[in-house]
């Protein structure tokens, strides 16, 4: 009897010991790295907050009883409000729609009519369905958004914009396109770097959106002012930066994404009046990577080539350089880094869109013609539902999962800014001082000691007035009557010694 009981022990133990393992393998035969950078800008590697669950390719999908085939330099995708997910299969000039779970083909758009003329798309670059539901296409080379009902009807052209501030030759070519609730038509054009060009409803060119101004140092305004013509010419062109990328939110405000030149802000929210409202974070860097390479294939900044609004003040960009996610909270704060270049699954070798179809980040790789599923892992799922719980306002709700997050990676400081915070918002204090100071976050430290200090201060100020009032009655008592007998008993000593 007691030797089957020390048997059953030893085979759950390997049956422990064999979980522990598979887990580990999972983690280490990932291909690409998971990580943070601490306050100090140092790599910190970190569980990852999403891996690898399939791709999606044409080759193998099926549309009318045969193969749908390989999608050939897709570049963008989107998801419906029904939850459907739209793929601009570009070099193949249609658009494929497919069901929620993406293994059943809903429909493929190749064309449609308009007043009574069949119309075929040129190289479908961008896409987007608005609220209302309608399915806007950007037909790059047909120089047009094309506007058209889920089911494929035509409704409108946004084509041909007309305006004093554009050149009489220009060729519109839109390159991205998204829609807000008021069915305002944002699109990201070929060669277009005053902004985002907006449209009205009704299809009419209304101006640019988000300007990026790029600013001249006082010193290389002087050296240009000296410079002879020839000079001038042969000198770098301060024009502002061309967007990559946009998406909207739930409150209309538009998320873009930038060919950022400093690697410090490659993505912007822009309310309105098209005024940058982004908070940037204690370290003012919302342009992907901090460390960079000087050299290699690697080398310079993040290349951010699109952004997804995911809810809750949470936002990813995409980096197509190294093949990368990078995602924020509503703060700037910088949340998790996954992915990598490389032909794997879960690395990409050209990068164009990403998207979120429930929980899962999906993303689209141009050179592989597939779709990339991420799925969340543990890690992942505390961190997006803590940063939830935070930005609606249920911040003490949150400190559990900050508290697993803790367990899982310790040298998390996000998660000790965040129980801080809780804390902080619950009045208590000393113990918000203790985990911002662990989570580096000084700003908040230093409300929460002064909170502190005045919450002390008014506890003890009985205490504190009744020992300056001792320590003044004590003072009264040595100048009135202490020191003027030392100083008689001075001179008394003294005369006698005369």
């Amino acid at each position: 009897m007691k030797a089957n009981r020390i048997l059953i022990r030893a085979l759950c133990l390997a049956a422990v010991l064999c979980l522990m393992a598979g887990a580990a393998l999972a983690g280490d035969s990932l291909p690409y790295d998971s990580y943070n950078y601490d306050y100090w800008n140092n790599i910190l590697y970190t569980p990852a907050p999403y891996v690898p669950d399939g791709t999606v390719a044409g080759t193998g999908l099926t549309w009318e009883g045969a193969s749908l085939g390989a999608f050939r330099t897709p570049q963008d995708l989107c998801v419906s409000p029904d939850g459907d997910l739209y793929i601009a299969d570009t070099g193949n000039n249609r658009i494929v729609v497919l069901s929620g779970d993406m293994k059943t083909v809903k429909q493929v758009i190749t064309g449609f009519e308009a007043d009574g003329k069949a119309e075929t798309f040129s190289s479908p670059y961008g896409v987007a369905v608005s609220q209302n539901r309608q399915l806007y296409i950007a037909d790059s080379q047909n120089h047009r958004i094309v506007v058209l009902e889920l089911d494929g009807s035509f409704v409108k052209y946004v084509q041909n914009p007309q305006s004093e501030v554009l050149d009489d030759n220009y060729v519109f070519t839109p390159l991205k396109v998204s829609v807000d609730y008021a069915d305002r038509v944002y699109s990201v054009a070929q060669n277009m770097f005053q902004g985002i060009m907006v449209f009205s409803a009704d299809g009419e060119f209304t101006g640019f959106f988000g300007t990026i101004s790029v600013k001249i140092s006082l010193w290389e305004k002087f050296w240009r002012k000296l410079a002879t013509k020839e000079e001038r010419s042969k000198q770098q062109l301060f024009i502002p930066t061309e967007f990559t990328g946009i998406d909207v939110d739930d409150e209309g405000f538009v998320y873009a994404s930038n060919k950022d030149t400093d690697g410090v802000q490659a993505v912007r929210r822009l309310n309105p009046k098209g005024q940058d409202v982004i908070r940037k974070g204690p370290k003012e860097n919302l342009g992907g990577d901090r460390i960079i390479a000087m050299a290699g294939n690697y080398s310079g900044p993040s290349q951010i080539v699109d952004v997804v609004y995911r809810g809750h003040g949470i936002y990813s960009l995409l980096d197509s350089r190294r093949g990368r996610v990078f995602t924020y909270d509503h703060e700037g704060n910088l949340l998790y880094i996954f992915g990598g270049i490389g032909t794997q699954e879960g690395t990409f070798r050209t990068p164009t869109a990403i998207e979120q179809i429930g929980t899962n980040l999906l993303v689209l790789d141009a050179q592989q013609a597939n779709v990339t599923v991420f799925s969340q892992t543990e890690y992942g799922r505390l961190i997006n539902d803590a940063v939830s719980l935070r930005f609606d306002g249920d911040e003490t709700q949150a400190v559990p999962m900050w508290q697993e997050v803790l367990r899982l990676d310790e040298n998390n400081e996000l998660a000790n800014a965040g129980i801080g915070k809780a804390y902080l918002s619950a009045g208590d204090n000393e113990k918000a001082m203790l985990y911002l100071r662990r989570g580096m976050n000084r700003a908040y430290y230093s409300v929460a000691f002064k909170r502190w200090r005045n919450e002390t201060l008014r506890d003890n100020i009985s205490w504190v007035l009744t020992l300056v009032l001792v320590l003044v009655a004590l003072g009264l008592v040595y100048a009135k009557v202490i020191k003027p007998r030392r100083v008689r008993a001075r001179g008394v000593k003294g005369g006698g010694a005369a």
